[in-house]
């Protein structure tokens, strides 16, 4: 689901497997219905054989991009965006295509603006190990998958914190069983302007969040790599203090 301003979106998820996954949430988001939210459902995909790549590889170093998506229908991840006021970013990638960024722009008119990130990832899949905004004037980005310098002009401005090479895992059964990259520790999530939630395990994303201002909030979520992410991918804010503002005018 994807939260923008008074309204939660059910995304058109790619894997057939969590096409049903809203359901369970129900009842929570009925409460909110009632209380004043829009509740809004993104075309249901078809998810038939012409969505997916025949014979689809991951390309290597090197050879051009290739996702497993076509652009037989819109379908797009929320974990692919990442929101800065009435600005967010996207990332194409194996279960967001360019049908789905475009569906999300129509609907949500010109009161908001979507930038594409490029990826060098060769295996896409969510932002949040790629490019995180994390204050006014402060995004964190992956000097693997981000070439500073094709960066959307609109972050001109900002400061771009390139995050810190990974603390190695030792755990062997999450180095076996994560569905998730090294890159994990970019994986956090902002209580405000200053305070971070930041895996314990990852001291040198901590110590650098200190070096650049940031409150970190050491915690414990590394066992939840084998379900597929951290902290930003386990949470969704659906309450929030505050205006809604732009940072980019």
């Amino acid at each position: 689901m994807l939260v923008i301003g008074d309204e939660i979106i059910e995304t058109p998820m790619a894997w057939p497997c969590r096409y049903f996954e809203t359901h369970s949430y129900r009842p929570i988001l009925k409460d909110y219905f009632r209380r004043g939210a829009r509740w809004t459902a993104a075309p249901k995909p078809q998810l038939t054989d012409a969505l997916f790549a025949p014979d689809f590889r991951a390309p290597g170093p090197g050879e051009p991009m290739r996702y497993i998506l076509t652009e037989f229908e819109p379908v797009f991840d929320a974990g692919d965006f990442v929101r800065a006021g009435r600005d967010l970013f996207v990332t194409r990638s194996n279960v967001t295509n360019r049908m789905g960024i475009e569906w999300l722009r129509r609907h949500l008119g010109p009161g908001y603006r979507i930038h594409e990130i490029e990826s060098r990832c060769r295996t896409p899949m969510h932002i949040d190990t790629t490019f995180m905004p994390l204050a006014p004037g402060k995004v964190l980005i992956n000097p693997e998958y981000v070439d500073v310098d094709r960066l959307p002009d609109i972050l001109n401005s900002w400061d771009v914190l390139v995050a810190p090479e990974p603390d190695p895992i030792n755990d062997r059964l999450l180095r076996i069983t994560s569905m998730c990259g090294k890159w994990l520790s970019m994986n956090v999530l902002m209580v405000d302007q200053k305070r971070v939630i930041a895996e314990r395990h990852d001291t040198g994303m901590l110590n650098a969040l200190e070096r650049w201002g940031f409150e970190p909030i050491p915690c414990d979520l590394l066992h939840y790599a084998p379900f597929g992410g951290s902290f930003h991918c386990a949470s969704l804010d659906i309450r929030l203090r505050g205006t809604l503002e732009s940072y980019f005018d």
